[in-house]
């Protein structure tokens, strides 16, 4: 039996979104007070971003909007990939801990990408009728 989704708050992506960014809350805190102004805040926006668009996206009632709102969050995961490049790049982070977030990050988007392909599914469906 399938769970009824009454907010974005029970959206499966949504709370594989909330749980990649803690994981991200935690390096940023990590990071040097130099990267402050830099990748800390960087950081902080990209994975504030992700589940921010899921959450507006979804309160946009039409398919198409909230389509839009997911390929803006899946952006901002592709970001917050480049920025876990550039933390190892200046051993903020280790390998073990690039690898693992990469392929959280990757693994996000292919939902993400499910959820999307869901969403437009919907949408040809609406207008089919």
């Amino acid at each position: 039996m399938q769970t009824k989704i009454k907010s974005f708050e029970d959206l499966f992506i949504y709370q594989k979104a909330r749980e990649f960014s803690r994981k991200i809350a935690d390096i940023v805190k990590k990071l040097p007070s130099n990267e402050k102004n830099k990748l800390k805040d960087q950081m902080t926006r990209a994975r504030r971003s992700i589940t921010n668009n899921l959450a507006e996206g979804y309160g946009r009632f039409h398919y198409q909007e909230n389509i839009q709102y997911c390929r803006q969050s899946r952006g901002s995961v592709y970001e917050i990939i480049d920025d876990l490049i550039e933390c190892f790049d200046e051993s903020y982070i280790n390998d073990k801990e690039l690898r693992s977030l990469k392929e959280e990050a990757y693994s996000l988007i292919k939902i993400l990408n499910s959820y999307i392909s869901y969403l437009q599914k919907a949408k040809q469906e609406v207008s089919a009728h």
